[in-house]
């Protein structure tokens, strides 16, 4: 059996082309068979997903640019998938918050690899008001009000000391004051206007289907080439 040595100590080319993808029995899909929009298909996949075993289903990558039309891109949480669209939540001074409002609009990637299942999302992004990005962080754990609580936002930190007492401290306060304020605390959603549906195929058949909505219109379907 080999061993974290073994692993780290490889070569990195050779490492990264002994790697497998989609080791499992991948379930069908029959693209004729799909809803006339996207939302139900991505429900039903979501919870196929969990039911699988897939960890973390709904950790999400989430891409947006700023005025400078330079990409970013990093993982976090989806909160909501409904007719508005799909809800996230961050500070509105943190660098996402930051580009989202120099470019409303924002692209999302899911990654269910126990089923060789990818979701994209493509749309404008729109704010929610105070009352929802309240309730929205007091509908979480401690611990995510805490974090909530600490410090700026991918501001820089000094050392991990201080980012430790500035934690401990938000976690007091946290669990003295549950329904204290964060004020820079953000929902947002982005309304699709595009949703791709993949699902991988051990042969490399892979099927592709695309929704497209232009100016809320009603959806389209297209079959891609993978």
């Amino acid at each position: 059996m080999a061993t974290m040595s073994d692993h780290t100590t490889r070569p990195f080319p050779d490492l990264l082309h002994a790697q497998r993808v989609w080791d499992t029995e991948l379930p069908p899909f029959d693209p004729a068979t799909a809803p006339p929009a996207p939302l139900p298909l991505f429900h039903t996949w979501f919870a196929e997903a969990v039911a699988a075993g897939q960890p973390e289903p709904h950790a999400m990558s989430l891409a947006t640019a700023g005025t400078d039309g330079v990409p970013d891109v990093r993982t976090l949480l989806l909160h909501d998938a409904d007719e508005r669209g799909f809800h996230f939540a961050s500070h509105a001074i943190s660098a996402k918050g930051h580009q989202l409002a120099a470019h409303a609009y924002a692209a999302l990637g899911f990654y269910w690899p126990a089923q060789g299942r990818q979701v994209r999302v493509r749309g404008p992004v729109v704010r929610c008001t105070p009352a929802e990005s309240h309730a929205d962080l007091h509908a979480r754990s401690t611990g995510a009000l805490a974090a909530a609580l600490t410090g700026t936002q991918s501001e820089v930190v000094d050392s991990v000391a201080e980012l430790h007492r500035a934690a401990d401290a938000a976690w007091e306060r946290a669990r003295a004051e549950p329904d204290t304020e964060a004020p820079t605390w953000t929902r947002y959603v982005v309304e699709p206007t595009e949703v791709e549906f993949f699902q991988g195929d051990a042969r490399r058949r892979h099927i592709r289907l695309r929704y497209r909505r232009p100016e809320r219109g009603d959806w389209t379907r297209e079959l891609l080439w993978p």
